[in-house]
């Protein structure tokens, strides 16, 4: 896979209001979002700040306490320059620009150092995070696994019974956290017979044609396996997905009531989050999570603390450990032929729902379509959230492109800057 961008950027993104989107219907169809064109540019402008006025949401509860405070000195542009992966010098400010910024803001040591809202978006505007939602998950998922609620090593049909007699019958939880199981689904977001398109009428985000599964759990049984549980890692969203009712089913409650209870509330979230559901109420847990841009940024800080907020430990030291490091059995199924990370990122892995860019290393990423991102230095200590809402789904040129931004970022702060 190509490093180089194969999508132009715009020079100047109009916002939703320039653009006159909405949902009233009123509005010329042209502007008018709806279930068939929200996803796409440039209808994402107004619809990844306004989920819950397309799709079923369930709401993610914040602290009742204080949030957890983000020392803020005043406003701050980190302007730094750096190299694309098409060999050109660009500014940072450009580049925000270019990549349809909605929201941009920089931890350095827990003190905000830049923040930045574009596109109608404010501190308290809740923003799709599409895959970034899988970060989220996989860190629930850890918090029910240290208090005994999930065993990871168990076989996804002793949680979903329904799944016993499908080719997920004899794979693990562990498989859906890492991604490794044999299942066949193909996730080509641009290509319309592709299994995540057909698959998106069954979770709602969709409009369904005659004869569509009716939930994600009834798409999920259809699928075969193309090789065996375990051997090589391959990104699908549905995984995730299935993980969400997994953990339903271990927790004995709703995917919305456990993120808030374990997660977001003892983090320290300042507001709620959404989550998408399918028509049959399951949790889209693979990209469905709505939230502000500063509870992002929270998030990530949470996990360069080591799991701590506000004197309590609210994810496992270990599960993030775990996750930076993986073992030899992840490792494996990164480095095979056919394994995503091998294009993505040679010598990193994923585990846990999160990009590991360099195995055994010191930085965590989540990345979602359309320009979503989580970056987490737990070395230097800086947190980078990125909302985006990119003409496109997925350019890996564009990608490697916000890291080197990114890794100029971290830099800078170390220098001083």
């Amino acid at each position: 896979m190509s490093e180089t961008p194969t999508h132009s950027l715009p020079q100047r993104p109009p916002t939703a209001q320039e653009l006159g989107l909405g949902r009233d219907r009123g509005l010329p169809p042209s502007k008018r979002v709806t279930l068939e064109n929200w996803q796409g540019w440039p209808w994402n402008r107004w619809s990844y700040q306004h989920i819950d006025e397309l799709i079923p949401c369930a709401i993610i509860g914040a602290s009742t306490d204080a949030s957890v405070g983000l020392r803020d000195d005043g406003p701050r542009e980190i302007d730094v320059g750096f190299t694309t992966t098409g060999g050109r010098r660009r500014r940072l400010t450009t580049f925000l620009r270019q990549t349809c910024t909605d929201g941009f803001l920089v931890l350095h040591r827990g003190r905000i150092v830049m923040e930045v809202y574009d596109n109608g978006m404010t501190p308290t505007s809740r923003h799709l995070l599409q895959s970034v939602s899988k970060s989220i998950t996989g860190t629930v998922a850890g918090i029910l696994a240290d208090r005994g609620l999930l065993d990871v090593g168990r076989p996804v049909s002793d949680y979903v019974p329904e799944l016993a007699s499908t080719s997920f019958k004899d794979a693990t939880v562990r498989h859906l956290l890492d991604m490794t199981a044999g299942t066949r689904f193909s996730e080509d977001y641009e290509d319309p017979e592709s299994d995540i398109c057909r698959y998106e009428s069954a979770a709602g985000w969709r409009p369904g044609e005659p004869g569509d599964s009716a939930s994600l759990l009834d798409y999920a049984a259809q699928l075969p396996n193309h090789r065996r549980h375990g051997d090589v890692f391959e990104y699908r969203s549905i995984l995730t997905d299935l993980l969400g009712v997994v953990m339903e089913r271990a927790g004995d409650g709703r995917f919305a009531q456990l993120t808030s209870d374990l997660l977001w509330a003892p983090m320290g979230a300042a507001d709620p989050a959404l989550i998408t559901l399918d028509p049959g109420g399951n949790p889209m847990t693979d990209g469905g999570i709505a939230v502000t841009l500063r509870d992002l940024a929270r998030f990530g800080l949470l996990h360069a603390r080591g799991g701590e907020a506000r004197g309590r430990q609210v994810v496992p030291p270990t599960w993030i450990a775990d996750t930076l490091e993986a073992n030899d059995a992840c490792l494996r199924a990164c480095r095979r032929p056919g394994s995503d990370t091998l294009e993505r990122f040679p010598d990193g892995h994923y585990r846990n729902q999160w990009w590991v860019p360099v195995s055994r290393g010191h930085v965590l990423l989540g990345m979602g379509i359309y320009g979503q991102f989580l970056y987490v230095d737990l070395e230097a200590d800086v947190v980078i959230a990125k909302m985006s809402t990119l003409p496109f789904p997925l350019d890996p040129g564009v990608s490697a492109d916000h890291r080197r931004a990114f890794a100029a970022i971290v830099q800078a702060l170390g220098e001083g800057v």
